[in-house]
């Protein structure tokens, strides 16, 4: 991507190309034109794609200097609410964006994006659907940069007009000082969809689209389940390492040479696999694979009709197989196998691992970690703070049993009812919260978390507040229940799209209408606009 230039720079540059245009280009307002192309910074996905895989590197880089400094996302299924909260962060932090990214759900897309309608998490929707979901949030968030230079090219006509030169410098210093909304997605692709030449087409569509960073999981592709469901079937490392090195080459044929691949592994919770791994000798990455398997010792003469034998150290083994044709795992070889996966994925080409977990629980994942360091010391993770979890439940119970173990009085708790309301004010309950409030940062620091997500949060928002508004509106509170509850509320806080006109692009319309007909253009943020009782 070309460097940015300064407004007067673009200005100059574009009444350069004017006097080059003869009288062909008369009608062009070189300031107009500079406006439009700083509105419009970058011009495709792959440049978004290269911009934010430096980002996210140099993240990952003050990751390992400073454990402090984690990164975090929240999950979108649509570009307004990606759109929504970079604005939000910006206005709430000091106008800046850093460490903060947008995650891409598959969990959403399938379950909201589909044209089957809402779908589990199993791989069944649309492929295609993920990338035009990358371009549909590249482009909200595009959109909300050139909103909001609009409005500072309007602040600086309307300091012309009044010939006050303090406001001027003032606009001109928010125009070559714009921080943009793009951030990195991390982007989910699930199990690749097909085959390791299916992966490719999809990754490459999806950097395309502008993602710099793709999640793939180890889970076989046509039996996909989602990470906090059961019957979840694993891939041999073999497989898994092909799809990786699919994801790669399309990185480097696209030229994002620094685009970023997270390696999960589901393994905790799945104890099925579809395949035997090929092994050529002991202790190579198949034979591995296979020592989890559940198996059996026989002789040869208890060799049946169908059977799968193998040969371990000497002795004849039949793994234990389900009716579904599946493979099952050992009990208990859950994080063993989870720390191997992380280990070798990291050898062969990915970045960083995520680790699907049954609870978020900082002990459990920093012991895997500390074991996967070992072998990479620099091993860092992506982590789902899954609202699968019931986070209250779960930290209650921790600190229930911490409080056992430390020999403190729990007669007045309920271990299995922590739940209960009855519980919200006591001690219990107040230091359950106070962990959840610093799980992040206490993850990082002691768990190698780089990147925290939530991958629904706006699905249950949007319920949650949908829920709320219908029991108001269609209740006693009639009108009241929207105007108190939602836009009172969108005043009060300067919530941006109060202005709803505003946030589709109406205000930029009219700019545009202005440039290509000046005094003739129809604009609609006249007098009569009802937006201007926002104002």
């Amino acid at each position: 991507m070309a460097t940015q230039l300064t407004y007067q720079q673009e200005i100059d540059r574009i009444a350069t190309l004017k006097e080059v245009g003869e009288k062909k280009w008369q009608n062009i307002n070189p300031e107009s034109a500079a406006r439009m192309r700083l509105q419009n910074r970058f011009q495709n996905g792959l440049e978004i794609a290269r911009y934010t895989a430096d980002i996210m590197r140099k993240d990952m880089e003050a990751y390992d200097q400073d454990p402090s400094q984690y990164t975090q996302s929240l999950g979108c299924w649509h570009g307004f609410i990606g759109q929504q909260k970079m604005i939000s962060i910006k206005k709430h932090f000091q106008n800046n964006t850093d460490r903060r990214y947008l995650y891409l759900s598959g969990w959403m897309v399938a379950a909201l994006r589909s044209e089957f309608g809402p779908l589990p998490d199993q791989s069944m929707h649309e492929k295609t659907s993920v990338a035009a979901l990358i371009e549909e949030l590249y482009t909200f968030l595009r959109q909300a940069d050139a909103r909001e230079l609009g409005g500072y090219f309007r602040e600086l006509d309307a300091a012309r007009k009044a010939g006050d030169s303090a406001a001027e410098q003032t606009a001109l210093e928010k125009i070559n000082d714009h921080k943009t909304h793009v951030v990195p997605i991390i982007a989910d692709i699930d199990a690749g969809f097909g085959n390791e030449e299916a992966t490719y087409l999809l990754a490459k569509k999806m950097i395309e689209a502008g993602a710099c960073c793709i999640q793939i999981e180890n889970q076989v592709s046509d039996e996909k389940q989602c990470g906090h469901q059961d019957g979840k079937v694993t891939v041999p490392h073999e497989d898994f390492l092909a799809k990786i090195n699919a994801v790669r080459y399309a990185f480097l044929e696209l030229g994002v040479d620094n685009g970023v691949i997270v390696a999960r592994t589901d393994s905790l919770g799945a104890g099925l696999t579809k395949q035997i791994a090929v092994s050529n000798e002991p202790g190579d990455l198949g034979d591995q694979y296979n020592a989890f398997l559940d198996v059996e010792e026989i002789e040869s003469t208890d060799i049946k009709n169908g059977d799968v034998i193998l040969n371990r150290n000497g002795k004849l083994v039949r793994p234990k197989r389900l009716p579904s044709n599946l493979f099952q795992f050992r009990q208990g070889t859950g994080e063993e196998r989870c720390v191997l996966d992380c280990i070798t994925s990291l050898q062969n080409g990915a970045d960083l691992l995520w680790i699907e977990t049954e609870k978020p629980h900082v002990g459990q994942i920093g012991a895997m970690v500390n074991e996967i360091r070992k072998v990479i010391p620099n091993a860092k993770l992506v982590y789902n703070n899954s609202p699968s979890f019931n986070w209250t439940l779960n930290f209650r119970q921790q600190v229930f049993d911490a409080m056992v173990e430390e020999g403190k009085d729990v007669s007045q708790y309920n271990r299995d009812q922590l739940m209960s309301v009855e519980y919200d004010n006591t001690e219990l309950a107040v230091l359950a919260d106070e962990k959840i409030r610093t799980f992040q940062a206490d993850a990082a620091r002691e768990a190698g978390i780089f990147h925290h997500l939530i991958t629904l949060p706006t699905y249950h928002t949007a319920a949650l507040s949908t829920d709320n508004l219908a029991k108001e509106y269609f209740g006693e509170q009639g009108m009241l229940g929207y105007v108190k509850n939602v836009q009172r509320q969108e005043i009060r806080q300067g919530i941006a799209c109060v202005k709803h006109q505003n946030m589709a692009g109406s205000d930029m319309g009219d700019d545009h209408k202005e440039y290509f007909s000046g005094d003739a253009a129809l604009k609609a943020a006249g007098e009569d606009n009802t937006m201007n009782q926002f104002s």
